[in-house]
C-alpha cells in the first residue's frame, strides 16, 4: 500500500545557484504538501551514509564529495500517489532527455549536477525520510 508521501532533497547546486523557491513553487503548484523540511549541510560521513547503497559504484566517491559540498534542502512532500506524481514532475536523470517542464529539464546542469533527488519507492522514502527527521519534524 503507498504511504502517500515522498522524500526529496534539493542538491547543493540548486541551492547554491538560488533555485530553492522556484522548485519549491513547482512543487506546491503540483499539489504537494509539505510534510517536513530542513535547510542543512551534510558531512561526507553523512553524505556517505545517506548513499551507503551505491558504496560499490564507481561514483561513489564523487557522489559523497558533490552532496557535501554545499547546504541542500531535505523536504518529505505528501500527496496521493506522491512517488510516481513526483518522479514524474522532477523528470529523467539527465535533464537532456527530461521532458519540458520539469524540475531537472529547467534547473539541472548535467546528470550529476540534476538539481534534486526523488524517493523511488515507499521502502526508500521512509528510509531516507527518516535519515533526516524525527517524528517530531514531521506535521
Amino acid at each position: 500500500m503507498a504511504t502517500n508521501r515522498t522524500f526529496t532533497m534539493l542538491k547543493p547546486d540548486a541551492v547554491a545557484n538560488g533555485y530553492i523557491g522556484g522548485i519549491l513553487k513547482m512543487i506546491n503548484d503540483a499539489g504537494f504538501r509539505i510534510a517536513a523540511m530542513k535547510y542543512t549541510k551534510l558531512s561526507a560521513e553523512a553524505a556517505g551514509a545517506f548513499y551507503e547503497v551505491h558504496k560499490e559504484r564507481p561514483f561513489y566517491g564523487e557522489l559523497v564529495t558533490y552532496m557535501s559540498s554545499g547546504p541542500i534542502v531535505a523536504v518529505i512532500l505528501e500527496k496521493e500517489n506522491a512517488i510516481a506524481d513526483f518522479r514524474t514532475l522532477i523528470g529523467a536523470t539527465d535533464p537532456t532527455k527530461a521532458d519540458a517542464g520539469t524540475i531537472r529539464k529547467i534547473y539541472a546542469k548535467s546528470i550529476s549536477a540534476n538539481a534534486v533527488h526523488g524517493s523511488d519507492s515507499d521502502d526508500n522514502a521512509q528510509i531516507e525520510g527518516d535519515f533526516f527527521f524525527s517524528k517530531l519534524e514531521r506535521f
